[in-house]
């Protein structure tokens, strides 16, 4: 059984370029090199590796064999990840962060945006925080246009270009309504009953929600902004809706709402994830902010018979 060799940093971005490039010229325009240096580089690299990486015969861009497909996912994942040690280690030469703009999904618990925000400032005491209370993909609209530094948003961050993003903990949505609301004076709603009754909805201005609804089931809906504006709409009976149960946790217990028996639409997980963009990795105090996020987040009890929203 034969052992490979360490392939270096060098080779490895050798062997990107020519795949970005679709070419060894193409590479060696890239790199600012000769092409016999980036031949000589991928043969080396090859030959440390004892397998071949592109197919030459019979064709006039090289295209990566099976086993350089194979390679390929792990040789950017490393040169992702020493961008990402270069990018962090020049932060910390540059020295702590002037300032910090935090976006933050309007249902994470306010208590827990206080804790951590208590915490920053014995830690940081000079650095200036800027905090951004946004809906749904509002957050990762402000990290991805860089208004703000780092997010803890809502599932919308999931899967976008550029975007890095860890667990952050979750929040449980259920549908309420007032008492005196027609679904809320229901001992059980009956299937497909909500969709006769207007539906209160959180909405935002970003592409992210253009054109999609989350947990959306009645065609008669008012969209809202401000979850506060509707939070108070639902304890005026205007409408049902969902809401993240720690924010109507007081109202369920004096009854100013309840939360409605509906089997066909019972809730849902609301999971947050931190988020940066990876071009610009947070710094000492943001990175701090991250940290403390995830740790209170991986707290959350798990809620049994929920699903993601």
């Amino acid at each position: 059984m034969s052992n490979p060799g360490a392939p270096s940093l060098d080779q490895l971005t050798i062997f990107l370029a020519i795949v970005d490039a679709g070419s060894f010229a193409g590479a060696a325009r890239r790199l600012n090199r000769a092409v016999s240096v980036i031949s000589y580089g991928i043969a080396n690299l090859e030959a440390q590796l004892g397998i071949e990486l592109f197919e030459r015969e019979g064709t006039r861009k090289p295209r990566l064999t099976v086993a350089g497909r194979a390679l390929l996912a792990e040789a950017r994942a490393i040169s992702r990840s020493v961008d990402d040690l270069r990018a962090k280690v020049k932060g910390l030469l540059e020295g702590l962060e002037a300032e910090v703009d935090l976006a933050v999904d309007v249902m994470l618990p306010t208590e827990r945006v206080g804790a951590v925000l208590r915490e920053f400032a014995q830690q940081f005491p000079t650095v200036q925080l800027r905090l951004h209370m946004e809906a749904l993909g509002a957050v990762t609209a402000m990290v991805q246009g860089g208004a703000a530094m780092i997010g803890v948003s809502g599932p919308l961050a999931l899967g976008v270009e550029g975007i890095e993003s860890i667990a952050a903990g979750s929040a449980a949505l259920a549908p309420v309504a007032a008492p005196d609301h027609p679904l809320g004076r229901m001992a059980r709603i009956p299937p497909g009953a909500a969709r006769e009754h207007t539906q209160l909805v959180l909405t935002d201005r970003s592409r992210f929600t253009e054109g999609r609804d989350f947990a959306v089931i009645s065609p008669r809906t008012w969209r809202l902004a401000d979850l506060g504006a509707k939070h108070a709409l639902l304890r005026e009976g205007v409408g049902w809706g969902n809401m993240p149960l720690h924010m109507v946790a007081s109202d369920l217990a004096s009854g100013a709402l309840v939360r409605l028996a509906m089997p066909d639409h019972p809730g849902g997980l609301y999971r947050f994830s931190c988020i940066w963009r990876r071009e610009a990795p947070p710094g000492p105090a943001a990175s701090w902010l991250v940290d403390r996020f995830v740790a209170l987040g991986a707290a959350d009890l798990p809620v049994e018979g929920l699903s993601d929203v």
